[in-house]
């Protein structure tokens, strides 16, 4: 089934910490937003070869209406300064999805972790544990207390939540979080690269929940030529060394859904009927790595010489 797209209105654009503004989308024929579930995502088509990825960071029962929250970056490619400068209440953008490649799963107890913007898909996620009566506790870090996004909506779990801004406490100190995680304890983090590098390094893997939002660097495997076989046509195409699956099969005329060409959306996840890919994304678990079921295929490649697609 095709995701969700439509058009929807920014009804509101409101500046929630220095650098962070929060977006509020609505449809504009008042119609029913598709339901989602913290650690969901949407696609923001911004231009012509300019489509960002951002977290759902509003209540999840509220189908009126999606809020994401997006961090001006200087050194980024160009979305952040588009919604921030260009972008104002009123004006249309086309949306698609949601996608979840980092869902709540049930848990008896959680400890989550969010560095600066990675409180987004963080958020809501606290809502569905305290509704479900879990044991969990936050950590936050950021740079400043001015530039964390949302912390006037956590007082309201005072006791839970530990605010932990760099300048007046340093980085962040993750001894405590992760020295003693208890079985039945499910740990989430996002935030930048360095942070969900220490914690992976310092926590039980199967506890372990991150999700990325730049790509996490991979060793080097194979950059053979191989074989792609489109299930659904019957086709056959070939990717050179160096040409990724995505763009093989796009220059051989197939539509095929992508968006960061990175492996770190999921947008372009497609299902492995034959073969054993060689796995280069940061969505997939490991035990999904291990499965073959899907891959990214943006990124990732062919351990072998054949892939089947079901494409």
């Amino acid at each position: 089934m095709s995701p969700y797209e439509a058009e929807l209105v920014v009804a509101q654009k409101e500046l929630v910490a220095d650098g962070v503004l929060a977006l509020t989308l609505r449809h504009p024929l008042g119609e029913e937003l598709p339901a989602w579930e913290p650690g969901a995502h949407i696609d923001v088509v911004l231009g012509p070869e300019l489509e960002r990825q951002y977290s759902l960071c509003g209540d999840p029962a509220d189908r009126s209406a999606w809020r994401i929250a997006v961090l001006r970056e200087p050194a980024g490619r160009g979305g952040s300064a588009y919604v921030h400068d260009q972008l104002g209440e009123g004006d249309k953008v086309r949306v698609r999805g949601p996608r979840n490649h980092f869902p709540l799963e049930p848990a008896a107890r959680y400890r989550f972790v969010a560095g600066g913007i990675g409180i987004t898909p963080i958020l809501p996620m606290l809502a569905a544990a305290e509704a479900a009566d879990a044991e969990w506790t936050l950590l936050y870090g950021g740079r400043t207390r001015r530039s964390m996004a949302f912390t006037g909506e956590l007082a309201r779990y005072a006791g839970r939540v530990t605010i932990a801004p760099e300048d007046e406490t340093g980085l962040l100190d993750l001894g405590p979080v992760l020295d003693d995680v208890p079985d039945g304890t499910l740990v989430y983090c996002c935030g930048p690269g360095p942070l969900l590098d220490a914690v992976e390094e310092r926590c039980p893997s199967g506890a372990l929940r991150v999700e990325r939002f730049q790509p996490k660097g991979q060793p080097a495997g194979l950059e053979a030529e191989f074989e792609v076989e489109l299930a659904q046509s019957g086709r056959t195409v070939t990717v050179p060394p160096g040409v990724s699956v995505l763009d093989a099969v796009r220059a051989a005329g197939v539509e095929v859904l992508y968006s960061c060409t990175e492996g770190t959306c999921g947008t372009c996840e497609t299902d492995v009927l034959q073969g054993d890919p060689d796995h280069r994304d940061s969505v997939l678990t490991q035990e999904e790595r291990d499965s073959g079921e899907t891959m990214m295929i943006c990124v990732s490649r062919c351990l072998g010489r054949r892939l089947v697609l079901d494409l």
